[in-house]
């Protein structure tokens, strides 16, 4: 068969729904400044769907470095891999910075999240070792997880007890192989908004041998109390041995780092193929990266405004009789129940009737059967944003109850 016919047979789980999809659903385009309103398909809508959390994407201070450093810079600075020739005085102070504060002992920068967090495992663990994650990591640990030549256990979603299984599994595995053992887990799911059980698992040390990385992407910036993390919110950030996040949430940027032990940060600084092979973060984004981190660390306003904001949100969506299960972070998942035809028409409601924009999440993102909108409150939402979206949400909840958006199939939006 031709690679190509085999493809157009099945599009995939998200493919198969393109046709309709493109451009409303999926592919979305928003316009304008970055920020709490923004224009979608000419008309202003209250946006919910961007990760800016802090507000920092279209911060002034923020704004004045990024383009002060690209006039000064451009984007080819450095030129080539940091190994070979694309090493900066930059580079190593933004690595030292997020060291500090992440109270970690040397940090890694990396290119992307996605990219960063699948390189870091396949550098740490070779064919013997063994890996346990959590059934609802991200896609960028799932594909992570895919490369590594060994075994690896999946244990139910912040299942302790069921950790703890794999871990026994494990545990007689690497007796044979004579590897060790790596759990993953998240700080904050994405999707669920539920934090990681860190605390639990690192006290499953007392009984297991194993080292613990987490990605902490939507905890960076908006959980602990200086905005360091999950694992400062739960107290147990020196139990962590690898801490990863990226910079593309809290700090509204590119790129992505592993804090840890400086041997083992050195040793990854040398052995990651992502970082070794490609070209090296560019100075403006270094730098406007640095700013960013300046301007978490010393406006707790900024946070305390984001809670505040999740707060009144998810209060208000809980009254309004929506389901948004187990959530104790910023991420805001609204359960829908019934089909995916339904839950896209209330979706075009909302957007286009009552102008408040989120997204739409289905598998393979989520477990199968599942369908949420997902809410990402930021330090820029107004009380008239929360308002007014809030009452949306309730006119909606009227007409989903009375069954007014029973459909057959997604709906076609000219």
């Amino acid at each position: 068969m031709d690679i190509f016919e085999k493809l157009l047979k099945n599009k995939g789980p998200i493919g198969q729904h393109s046709d309709r999809a493109h451009g409303y659903f999926a592919f979305p385009k928003l316009e304008g400044p970055i920020g709490n309103r923004m224009k979608f398909r000419g008309k202003e809508k209250i946006i919910w769907s961007l990760n800016n959390y802090l507000g920092l994407a279209n911060h002034p201070e923020v704004r004045e470095t990024d383009a002060r450093a690209a006039a000064e810079y451009g984007l080819a600075a450095p030129m080539g891999a940091r190994m070979m020739s694309g090493n900066t005085d930059y580079h190593e102070q933004l690595e030292k910075e997020l060291s500090a504060f992440v109270q970690k002992e040397d940090t890694c920068l990396l290119n992307y999240g996605y990219q960063g967090i699948m390189s870091s495992i396949d550098a740490l663990c070779n064919r013997h070792d063994v890996i346990v994650y959590d059934a609802e990591s991200h896609a960028c640990i799932i594909d992570g997880v895919r490369l590594h030549a060994g075994h690896r256990y999946v244990f139910k979603h912040n299942d302790v007890e069921d950790l703890e299984k794999q871990l026994k599994r494990a545990t007689e595995m690497v007796k044979t192989t004579g590897g060790g053992i790596l759990v993953i887990t998240e700080g904050v799911f994405g999707m669920a908004g539920d934090q990681g059980k860190l605390k639990e698992i690192i006290a499953l040390k007392e009984k297991y041998q194993f080292r613990l990385l987490v990605d902490d992407a939507h905890g960076f910036g908006t959980m602990g109390k200086t905005g360091a993390g999950t694992g400062e919110h739960q107290g147990c950030q020196d139990g962590i041995d690898l801490y990863f996040s990226t910079f593309a949430k809290s700090m509204a940027s590119i790129g992505a780092f592993v804090s840890g032990d400086k041997p083992v940060i050195d040793y990854l600084r040398y052995n990651i193929r992502s970082q070794i092979f490609a070209k090296s973060l560019p100075l403006p984004i270094v730098i406007g990266n640095l700013k960013r981190l300046e301007l978490l660390r010393n406006h707790p306003e900024l946070r305390e405004k984001l809670w505040n904001n999740v707060r009144k949100l998810q209060e208000g969506l809980k009254k309004n009789g929506f389901d948004i299960g187990h959530t104790n972070s910023p991420v805001t998942p609204v359960y829908m129940k019934g089909s995916i035809p339904e839950a896209t028409a209330m979706l075009v409601d909302l957007r286009e009737t009552y102008h408040v924009f989120c997204s739409i999440v289905v598998y393979p993102v989520i477990p199968k059967g599942q369908i949420i909108y997902r809410l990402t409150p930021t330090a820029v939402h107004t009380d008239e944003d929360i308002e007014q979206t809030l009452h949306a949400f309730a006119e909606v909840k009227k007409k989903l109850d009375a069954q007014a958006y029973q459909l057959k199939e997604i709906p076609l939006v000219q």
